[in-house]
């Protein structure tokens, strides 16, 4: 399916079932900056809006009601995608409005929200950006190895670390990273490797290094 036919489809299922407010900003606020964000970082990833709620209403500590741009409810988590344009939630903020917007995001955060926040001219002019970002966030609730093992905590951290180095996974790295021995870093890195999820770079019978494996990301999705 198009991007163009899929994203009126979320709006016609959205408009449908919502009422009063609720389906009033959802005409008014998902307007070119959010279809935007939509079609140049999240339909890349993704390839469908599946649990996608734009303009969704949430709560803060007293009780008053906002609206975050898109969010994202998966049956693991909850993810909150946020344009913002320069002159809206920089240039024109004062410092309660500034104070405010912190406060809410850290208490969404205690509520065991994930918001993300792009600028306009990221999702406009350097969406790759934003993509890599994307992933960065959703990728460690969204790993499940595909042979049904589980991973523990400290798997999932190597295997965040390993997508956001570009020469490659070494078990000096997991050492600093994470204050453990030699010996554990090469036992998790190897674990890793049992498990599918990272491969090793030899060079002259000697493993240099270790990445994700290719179409990690198509079992994440």
């Amino acid at each position: 399916m198009e991007f163009e036919k899929a994203h009126q489809l979320l709006l016609d299922r959205h408009l449908t079932v919502r009422t009063g407010e609720r389906r009033g900003r959802l005409s008014r606020g998902h307007q070119y900056a959010e279809k935007l964000m939509l079609r140049n970082v999240w339909w890349p990833l993704f390839g469908n809006l599946d649990d996608l709620h734009p303009e969704y209403e949430i709560y803060d500590w007293n009780r008053k009601s906002q609206f975050l741009d898109v969010a994202f409810l998966p049956s693991y988590g909850k993810f909150g995608l946020e344009c913002d344009g320069y002159q809206s939630h920089v240039k024109d903020m004062d410092r309660q409005k500034f104070s405010y917007s912190l406060n809410r995001d850290t208490f969404l955060s205690g509520m065991g929200w994930r918001i993300i926040h792009f600028s306009f001219d990221d999702v406009q002019n350097r969406p790759e950006i934003c993509r890599m970002l994307l992933q960065m966030v959703i990728t460690p609730a969204l790993l499940r190895n595909p042979s049904g093992q589980s991973l523990s905590p400290l798997e999932r951290e190597i295997l965040r670390l390993s997508w956001s180095q570009k020469k490659g996974l070494r078990p000096k790295d997991v050492m600093l990273q994470y204050d453990v021995s030699f010996r554990t870093a090469r036992k998790q890195l190897q674990e890793l490797v049992r498990k599918g999820l990272l491969r090793p770079v030899i060079q002259n019978t000697y493993v240099c290094y270790y990445e994700p494996v290719e179409g990690l990301s198509d079992w994440f999705l």
